[in-house]
């Protein structure tokens, strides 16, 4: 039994362990959570022209977690850090964002992986991704002008807290 079968699943955050399932197995979970996640959208917005489209209450209020999942069913690679908490591949990084309700997406890797580099254009990935699934997405520069994303639910729909 492998650890995903004792825990249940977790999508990637880019804060975990290298592939942590055994291969097929990992991508057989993550199709039928996002397929799942889907379902959701199309029994819980019934009122949208496009229930799919729009992110559904349990994923506002769990936002990581839904862009995770968004971001490694598309097939975007998460970054992942060893035991010691040394980056060992370059990926996605998902954190709670400044506002709330909000998430912040960056790209990151080892030192001497050119995630620097990467960057720019597999962040636009991530933002296609996201914005395809209905999230607001805004790109910024922050500290060593490094890029990262702000991710939020689309004006309408209601935040946690009330943000």
């Amino acid at each position: 039994m492998s650890a995903e079968d004792e825990t249940g699943f977790e999508p990637a955050t880019g804060d975990g362990p290298r592939n942590p399932a055994p291969y097929g197995k990992r991508d057989a979970s993550v199709r039928t959570a996002f397929e799942g996640m889907l379902q959701i959208r199309r029994l819980t917005n019934i009122g949208h022209a496009n229930p799919e489209g729009v992110p559904a209450q349990w994923e506002t209020h769990r936002p990581i977690r839904a862009i995770a999942l968004a971001l490694e069913a598309s097939g975007l690679a998460a970054s992942a850090v060893d035991d010691s908490g040394l980056r060992t591949a370059t990926g996605y990084r998902l954190e709670q964002g400044e506002a709330p309700g909000s998430v912040r997406v960056e790209w990151l890797g080892p030192p001497g992986s050119g995630a620097a580099h990467a960057e720019e254009g597999e962040l636009a990935r991530c933002a296609a991704v996201l914005r395809e699934l209905g999230w607001t997405v805004l790109l910024y520069r922050g500290p060593r002008r490094r890029r990262f994303l702000e991710v939020e639910p689309p004006a309408g729909v209601p935040r946690p807290n009330g943000g």
